[in-house]
C-alpha cells in the first residue's frame, strides 16, 4: 500500500512541476531581457538596388521615437475603412499606420483599438512596403518621398502613389483596398525614350521590431498556437519556421521557391501577409537580424523593360484580423491558396473548420457565443450519443460476463493461449465486443483537440461575453474563491487562480466516475479519483469558452449516463454486487 500511495505522489508532483514550473517561473524568475543588438548597427535601407534581384534588409535605427511624433515626421495619405484606420507614410511608400477599429485592446469600451502598423524607429514597429529590385534604372529606397494624387485613401477611392528618377523612368503604386482587410498594390514601371533596357521586378516587404511575448518556437503540433513567420509555398501551408529558429538559421533566413502563395507573419488573432500574383513564380524569405524580423517576396525573374516600355504586376497585402468567414471569402474568390489556414488548425483541421462554421452560424442565430458554444456541444453530444450507448451496452456485457470470466481465469490460469481462445469464444457467444468502450475515447480525443484549436483561435470569441461574471469568454474565468471572488485585496498566481469554471469542470468530473463502474486495481482507482481535481488546476488558465464547453459536456454525459443505467440495469446490479462483495472483503 506504501508503494502505492507513492506512485499516486509522483504522479502529482509530475504534473505540478510540468504545469506549475511554467508559472512559478514567469512570477518569480523572469526572464532578463535580451540585449538590444541593433545599437550598434548602421541604419541603411531596405530593397536596395542589387544586380542579383536580390532584396537588401538590414537593421533599423533602434534608438525608440515616440509614436505621434513618428507619424507627424512625413506627409501622408490617410486610410479609412470600416475595418481600418490608419494612413500611408509618402516617405519610403509604407503602410505602417494601421489600427482595427473594430477590435479593442482590452475589454473596456474606452480601451483604444489593436494598434497592428506602427512606423519605423518606434517601440513595436511594424509595417509594409512595396518597391523594386534589379538593375538599369535607380529605384526608389525607403528614403523616397512619393507623390500622391489623393488624400484619402477608401474602398471607393484608390490613390496612386507616384516617383520619378533623375533618368525620367516613372514609377506607380496605385493602392485600393476594400472594406475589410485586403489592401491590392498595382506596380508599374515605365522605362524612359532613349534609355537602355532596365531589368526590374517588385517586391513586397513586412518589417516587425522584436516579436510578441506569446510568439512560439515553429514547429506546429496539435494543442500549440504557431504565432511567427507563416505562408503558403507552393500549395503547402508552411507552419515550420518560428521567430527564433529563423535566426538561428543560416545568414539568419529561410529562402522558398514558389508559384504563387503567400508570407507574412502571424499573431494570435492578427495577421499580415503579403500575397503576390499567384501565376507568377516567386522567392520567398523570412529574415531576422538585429532584433528586426522581415518576410519579403518577388518575382524570381528580373522583368526586361525596354525604352518607352512599361511594365506593371498587381500583388495585395492582408493586414487585419483572422476572420474566418473573410479568410474564407478571400481563399475562394482571389484564389489565394489556403489564406485561411492562417489560423493554424493543428492535426484535427477536418474537424475543426466544420464545427468553426457551425459555432459562427450558431452564433449569428442566436447573438450569444457562450449560448453558441452550449449549442454546439449538444450538437456533438448528439453526434456521439450512439457511440456511446454502444459503450454502455458493451460495459453492460462485460459486467455480465465477469462471473464466467473469472471460472475461465482460474480453469486455464496456467494455460494463457487456452485462456484466450476460450475467452474469444465466450466473447461470441454472448455478442461482446470488448472494444467498443474504447472506441468513444478515441472520437472525442480528435473533437476535444478541434474544439480546444477553434476556442483558443477564433477572434470571433475574443471580449464576447456569456453572461453574469463571465465577460470575456476567451480569458480565463476571472473569479476564483482563493480571493474570496474579488473580496480580498490581491491577485493570485496564474496557477492558483481558479475560477468557478473550473471548479465546476472538477466537481461534474468527479460526479461523471462515481456514475462509472470503478476499476478494479486500487492504484488505478486512486488515480482516477485524482485525476478531476488534477484537470481542475490544468484547466484554470484556458479560456472560459473552451472551459464552458468542457462544463456542460461533462453535465449531458452525466445526464446521459443515468439513463443509459436505466436501460441497462444489469450493470447497475453488477456494480451494486461487486461493492457489496469488497466491503465484505473489508470486513
Amino acid at each position: 500500500m506504501e508503494d502505492r500511495r507513492n506512485i499516486i505522489l509522483a504522479v502529482l508532483l509530475t504534473g505540478l512541476i510540468l504545469f506549475g514550473w511554467p508559472y512559478v517561473a514567469e512570477q518569480f524568475f523572469p526572464t532578463p531581457p535580451a540585449a538590444d543588438k541593433s545599437v550598434s548597427a548602421p541604419a541603411k535601407s531596405e530593397g536596395a538596388n542589387s544586380d542579383s534581384g536580390d532584396i537588401a534588409v538590414t537593421s533599423l535605427p533602434a534608438k525608440a521615437v515616440a509614436l505621434p511624433s513618428a507619424l507627424a515626421a512625413n506627409p501622408r495619405v490617410l486610410i479609412e475603412t470600416p475595418k481600418l484606420k490608419g494612413s500611408i507614410n509618402l516617405e519610403g511608400a509604407r503602410v505602417d499606420d494601421l489600427v482595427l477599429s473594430t477590435h479593442r485592446q482590452e475589454l473596456s469600451k474606452k480601451s483604444p483599438p489593436v494598434r497592428l502598423f506602427a512606423p519605423s524607429g518606434t517601440e513595436n514597429a511594424y509595417f509594409a512596403r512595396f518597391g523594386w529590385t534589379g538593375n538599369g534604372a535607380t529605384l526608389p529606397t525607403d528614403k523616397t518621398v512619393w507623390t500622391p494624387d489623393g488624400k484619402k485613401l477608401t474602398p471607393t477611392s484608390p490613390v496612386t502613389l507616384s516617383w520619378t528618377n533623375p533618368e525620367g523612368q516613372r514609377f506607380d503604386i496605385k493602392l485600393s483596398i476594400d472594406e475589410h482587410y485586403m489592401l491590392s498594390a498595382d506596380q508599374r514601371f515605365t522605362n524612359a525614350v532613349g534609355l537602355p533596357t532596365a531589368n526590374v521586378t517588385p517586391f513586397g516587404i513586412i518589417s516587425r521590431k522584436g516579436k510578441p511575448k506569446e510568439a512560439t518556437k515553429g514547429g506546429s503540433i496539435f494543442t500549440q498556437i504557431h504565432i511567427g513567420p507563416i505562408g503558403v509555398f507552393n500549395g503547402e501551408p508552411n507552419y515550420d519556421w518560428g521567430y527564433d529558429q529563423v535566426a538561428e538559421a543560416p545568414g539568419n533566413k529561410v529562402s522558398f521557391d514558389s508559384t504563387g502563395g503567400w508570407n507574412g507573419m502571424t499573431d494570435k488573432y492578427w495577421l499580415a501577409a503579403l500575397i503576390p500574383d499567384q501565376k507568377v513564380p516567386v522567392k520567398a524569405e523570412f529574415r531576422s537580424e538585429g532584433g528586426y524580423n522581415w518576410a519579403n517576396v518577388r518575382n524570381a525573374q528580373l522583368t526586361a523593360v525596354a525604352a518607352g516600355q512599361s511594365a506593371s504586376q498587381t500583388s495585395h497585402l492582408f493586414a487585419g484580423a483572422k476572420e474566418f468567414e473573410e479568410l474564407r471569402t478571400y481563399t475562394k474568390k482571389l484564389g489565394i491558396p489556403y489564406l485561411d489556414y492562417s489560423i493554424d488548425w493543428g492535426w484535427f483541421w477536418f474537424i475543426a473548420i466544420p464545427f468553426l462554421t457551425i459555432l459562427l452560424w450558431l452564433f449569428d442565430l442566436v447573438g450569444n457565443f457562450g449560448v453558441a458554444i452550449i449549442a454546439l456541444t449538444i450538437i456533438v453530444r448528439i453526434f456521439m450519443f450512439p457511440v456511446a450507448q454502444k459503450q454502455f451496452a458493451s460495459m453492460a456485457g462485460m459486467r455480465a460476463v465477469q462471473p464466467k470470466m473469472k471460472v475461465l481465469q482460474e480453469r486455464y490460469k496456467d494455460d494463457k493461449p487456452k485462456l484466450q481462445q476460450e475467452m474469444m469464444k465466450l466473447y461470441q457467444e454472448e455478442k461482446i465486443n470488448p472494444l467498443a468502450g474504447c472506441l468513444p475515447i478515441l472520437l472525442q480525443i480528435p473533437i476535444f483537440f478541434a474544439l480546444y484549436k477553434i476556442l483558443m483561435l477564433t477572434v470571433e470569441m475574443r471580449h464576447q461575453p456569456f453572461a453574469l461574471w463571465l465577460k470575456d469568454l476567451s480569458a480565463p474565468d476571472p473569479l476564483t474563491p482563493v480571493n474570496l471572488f474579488g473580496l480580498l485585496p490581491f491577485d493570485p498566481p496564474t496557477f492558483l487562480a481558479i475560477g468557478i469554471l473550473p471548479i465546476l469542470l472538477g466537481i461534474t468530473m468527479w460526479l461523471m466516475q462515481k456514475l462509472n463502474p470503478q476499476p478494479m486495481d486500487e492504484v488505478q482507482k486512486q488515480v482516477f479519483a485524482i485525476m478531476p481535481w488534477f484537470l481542475m488546476f490544468i484547466m484554470a488558465p484556458f479560456a472560459a469558452g473552451l472551459q464552458l464547453y468542457w462544463v456542460v459536456s461533462n453535465l449531458i454525459s452525466i445526464g446521459q449516463q443515468k439513463w443509459l443505467y436505466a436501460k441497462h440495469p444489469i450493470l447497475k446490479e453488477q456494480m451494486a454486487k461487486e461493492e457489496a462483495e469488497k466491503k465484505k472483503a473489508k470486513a
